[in-house]
């Protein structure tokens, strides 16, 4: 690994700490404003909502602009937006209203730092599969580690302090995470394309996902998936407290069950693709992710829960470390950006699908209805794309994207592949 990848490391894991006191701390804090499933759900929704509106555009921003300098500016500009939230809980003015608004743009940040180190990172380690699959794996266990098995516990114990107390921790969080990352090693700027508006740019990255059927199938995992996981997500903290009979503590350490599992499955998702095939590996973590939610809906005490969230913790994290590596090893550099935008795009508009689709379930139905659907929407999607991701149609995809001078030269752009990708 280069010297930069420690830097780059270190400063995810402490935003992912921070992130991990936040995503425990705000549904408490929104469940002291209100109880309405639908305006948690609000909340919910508003940070994926920038992916809907700016995805495609920020790829192709992303592919014009400096990625590291990109990923410090947006962190530092959120350290400095939480504190806003922050006075609010101070004051005692805090609202669902402005939870949302602070959520949108923390969202919109999150857009552009995302898409920027997704397509940073082949750059910093010259495209290497095997290297980014490590990087990958090392750097979603310690997004695990430290936003699940820390985070949470500590979220929910800052919140004793006082509703100010978690946000602040998190801006502290994007304040170091921005310093690091300002010090990693500068790349070259993708080239510019000749006579394109931002339009064309934009258009021929979403292009290119839709008619590379692989591509397609990667980016349709995380979409359904996240249909189904923030139906889950919305009403949880409310599934928690109604029916299981946990305390705000107890809800803590219910989110580090899932990243135990979540760093179970980061750990071993390299060997998993090795022995099964990388396309095999996504179809099994694919189906053990809806097993588990529909396990975790019939739980009958805190115990089993916690069990099923592990198991959904681990499909997920290991699904997070191939389906990442695998498109980064194929897609060309000058397109980045773009795919990986329009790919998070897909997964992010369907959030608020699945926020508002928890949120209606619950108030229509039962607690529990929201994660039976998404049980069997997660089953539905397994069977879907699992010939979309199989192991032939990866190798082929693979050798295409090789280097022609050998496995340690970088990858360059690769004309035949870009102009003519597979088609549906």
């Amino acid at each position: 690994m280069p010297t930069g990848f420690g830097r780059l490391w270190t400063a995810q894991t402490v935003s992912s700490l921070g992130d991990g006191v936040s995503h425990a701390a705000l549904p408490l804090i929104a469940l002291t404003l209100t109880r309405d499933p639908m305006a948690l759900a609000v909340v919910t929704a508003a940070g994926t909502l920038p992916w809907l509106l700016f995805g495609v555009l920020g790829g192709a921003l992303v592919d014009r602009w400096d990625r590291r300098r990109t990923m410090w500016v947006m962190d530092a500009a959120r350290a400095v937006l939480l504190a806003i939230p922050a006075a609010a809980a101070a004051l005692d003015v805090l609202s669902i209203p402005l939870l949302a608004a602070v959520a949108f743009v923390l969202g919109l940040g999150g857009l552009f730092f995302d898409t920027a180190a997704t397509a940073y990172l082949p750059d910093l380690l010259g495209r290497d599969p095997a290297l980014l699959e490590r990087a990958n794996s090392r750097l979603r266990g310690a997004q695990t580690a430290a936003s699940g098995f820390a985070g949470p516990p500590a979220g929910s114990a800052l919140l004793a302090l006082g509703r100010a107390v978690p946000l602040l921790a998190d801006a502290v969080s994007f304040a170091l995470s921005a310093m690091l990352v300002r010090s990693l090693p500068a790349m070259p700027r993708p080239v510019p394309e000749a006579r394109e508006s931002l339009l064309q740019q934009a258009r021929a990255g979403a292009s290119y996902v839709f008619r590379d059927r692989l591509l397609l199938g990667l980016a349709l995992r995380p979409a359904v998936g996240n249909v189904a996981f923030l139906a889950v997500e919305t009403v949880l903290a409310l599934f928690a407290r109604e029916r299981l009979g946990i305390d705000t503590y107890g809800f803590g350490l219910l989110l580090t069950a899932e990243a135990t599992g979540g760093l179970l499955g980061a750990g071993v998702a390299s060997s998993l693709g090795r022995r099964l095939g990388t396309g095999t590996a996504l179809t099994c973590t694919a189906a053990v992710e809806g097993l588990a939610i529909l396990g975790l809906a019939a739980s009958p005490n805190p115990y089993a829960a916690g069990l099923a969230l592990a198991v959904c913790g681990a499909g997920m994290g290991a699904t997070m470390v191939i389906g990442p590596s695998l498109r980064q090893a194929i897609v060309p550099p000058h397109l980045m950006g773009r795919v990986a935008s329009t790919s998070r795009m897909l997964a992010m508009c369907a959030a608020p699908v699945g926020a508002f689709l928890g949120g209606w379930l619950a108030t229509t139905y039962d607690i529990r209805t929201p994660l039976y659907a998404a049980a069997v929407l997660l089953l539905a999607m397994t069977a879907v794309t699992a010939s979309m991701t199989g192991n032939r149609r990866v190798e082929a995809a693979l050798r295409a994207a090789a280097p022609a001078g050998g496995p340690d030269q970088p990858a360059s752009a690769d004309p035949v592949r870009e102009s003519a990708p597979e088609l549906l």
